[in-house]
């Protein structure tokens, strides 16, 4: 490479390490051995080759490196004391001594030759480079810039310099966007592929819902309220299950703010999903009471059905509460029972009524039943005590008679 040359080249990888984040050193040492193994295609596999870049000019010398020994046995690869002072005056036995070749020809041809060696090299370090970015950020609420939709219903985003794609399966049936738009994202497990990085990239999940909480109530964040469980349907209700040690802190007051402030900016974000704030307990009883907020719940009854002893909250409300209990469509009671881990059974007050006086109606039926059965086997029995009595008075008759 001519001095023009040589400088284009360096600022060229400049260029790279500022905008791909390829570092300009490891750079160099790629392009080194690309040359090197051009070198040895061409004029032959000497282990003793050494091709060097200059850092500061660019210059590539190619060299033959040669032991230092009293008697030279391998011309190729030796060198003796005597020849390597008038080369190295310090030069001393056992050092490796590199000798220049002049190699023109083969420095005018052989970048041209490693260029697609070196391309594939800036490919695989600009590949590993994403790798660690999207790593740094794995499992975690980030903030983006949309650049545009395609026809599939993809949301395409920039990251910071990084190019991330939503899928539309996880996207919110409510989120609409246009280029510009800044949101939040969840970044979910991040794998390197053979071609690209795969990347789980979402609105949908239930992570984004707890990184936004996370990230708007502070006393979560430091740990003084623990989320133990979530259950969300992406852009239009969620139930979040939160606890606390400290029996002074106002739980739901924390989450929700001063004037509904902290879960609004949630809201708004998630494009006006609603959020429930369910106080978690202990008793599972309890906890389903607060998970089918806002109806009230009479009562609550824990058992197990099935062979898989699945447990199954019984409860019961007041009539005007049923359809506040299930929601629409069933959501309200779905959610509960997700956020839970069981399966709620709702009843009225007056189901309950029901069901109690037709058992009461079969015990009396059973019970009289058992009655009836009692009087015929006592009047069977008299029956038969009766004859008993006959035969024993005829009998008697019959001996005094006789």
């Amino acid at each position: 490479m001519k001095g023009r040359d040589q400088k284009i080249f360096l600022e060229a990888l400049d260029e790279l390490e500022k905008e791909k984040g390829i570092l300009k050193e490891e750079l160099l040492e790629t392009i080194e051995t690309a040359l090197l193994a051009a070198y040895k295609k061409n004029y032959g596999e000497k282990d003793n080759v050494k091709v060097t870049i200059n850092r500061n000019s660019g210059d590539v010398k190619v060299y033959s490196q040669r032991l230092i020994v009293e008697n030279v046995e391998n011309p190729e690869e030796e060198i003796s004391l005597e020849d390597a002072i008038s080369v190295k005056k310090r030069a001393k036995l056992g050092d490796i001594l590199d000798l220049e070749i002049n190699a023109e020809s083969f420095k005018r041809n052989a970048i041209q030759n490693a260029k697609q060696i070196v391309v594939q090299k800036v490919r695989e370090c600009e590949k590993r480079n994403i790798f660690n970015k999207f790593k740094e950020i794995e499992n975690s609420i980030v903030s983006a810039n949309v650049r545009k939709t395609d026809e599939k219903g993809n949301l395409y985003v920039d990251i910071n310099g990084l190019e991330a794609i939503v899928p539309q399966k996880e996207l919110s049936p409510t989120d609409k966007f246009v280029q510009g738009d800044r949101i939040k994202i969840f970044i979910g497990e991040v794998e390197e592929a053979t071609k690209f990085t795969k990347t789980f990239v979402s609105r949908k999940s239930e992570e984004l819902l707890r990184g936004l909480l996370e990230l708007e109530v502070p006393e979560i964040y430091e740990g003084i309220i623990e989320i133990k469980n979530i259950a969300r349907e992406a852009g239009s209700r969620s139930k979040v299950a939160v606890y606390s040690n400290d029996k002074n802190l106002d739980v739901k007051g924390a989450c929700i703010g001063r004037n509904g402030m902290r879960i609004q900016t949630i809201i708004d974000e998630l494009q006006g999903e609603k959020i429930d704030v369910v106080l978690w307990n202990e008793d599972v009883r309890e906890f389903v009471k607060n998970a089918l907020n806002p109806a009230q719940v009479l009562s609550v009854e824990i058992v197990e059905e099935g062979e898989d002893n699945l447990k199954v909250a019984k409860v019961v409300v007041a009539e005007n509460q049923l359809s506040l209990a299930i929601g629409k469509k069933g959501q309200n009671s779905r959610l509960a029972a997700r956020l839970c881990g069981v399966k709620i059974d709702i009843h009225t007050g007056s189901d309950k009524m029901a069901g109690s006086e037709e058992d009461e109606f079969k015990e009396k039926s059973a019970f009289q039943a058992s009655l009836d059965e009692t009087e015929n086997i006592e009047k069977t029995s008299d029956s038969q005590n009766d004859i008993e009595v006959e035969e024993s008075a005829f009998a008697g008759l019959s001996e005094d008679n006789e």
